[in-house]
């Protein structure tokens, strides 16, 4: 299996339950946030969202600078536009993850901000951590509907609220 197999099939997979866990959290939860420190629910959400189109951008840059591309998040009003986004995203995605860009996999892209760099690995690498990111936040937006008594959906296994996956 190759490199572009592999994370078209891990993407694929990762999409059915963070569909789930986008499709739990209320419109009148947007705003919620368990700490001063925490992102809001929207904020966290939306990005989820919005992860797959890095895999875009890392396809099809050498690199993102905050500096000269400020980062301004997709604005929702209501939770349902949550997964609208997350689909959009993630289809566009799958479009960069074709066997001709196979390639492209070994390339360097830089995150940065001007002079700063925070990041300078290869495309695979990136792609990798993208993925990463979205398991990342999705339990994290999993642990905001627990403190909000919202049922958590199951993802790998059975959840305390669904015994099915």
């Amino acid at each position: 299996m190759s490199r572009i197999e592999m994370f078209l099939k891990e993407l694929n997979q990762e999409a059915i339950p963070t569909r789930k866990i986008l499709a739990a959290l209320p419109t009148d939860k947007l705003w919620y946030k368990p700490h001063p420190k925490s992102m809001t629910a929207k904020v966290l959400a939306t990005h989820i969202a919005e992860l797959p189109s890095w895999i875009s951008i890392v396809m099809t840059t050498d690199e993102l600078d905050f500096a000269k591309t400020p980062y301004q998040p997709t604005e929702i009003e209501e939770a349902p536009q949550l997964l609208e986004l997350f689909e959009r995203c993630l289809a566009e995605a799958r479009t960069h993850l074709i066997p001709e860009n196979e390639k492209l996999l070994s390339e360097t892209w830089t995150l940065r901000s001007g002079e700063t760099i925070f990041s300078s690995d290869t495309k695979a690498d990136n792609i990798r951590h993208t993925l990463n990111q979205i398991i990342h936040h999705r339990a994290q937006l999993g642990v905001y509907l627990r403190l909000n008594d919202i049922p958590v959906p199951s993802t790998y296994g059975p959840s305390a609220d669904d015994p099915g996956i």
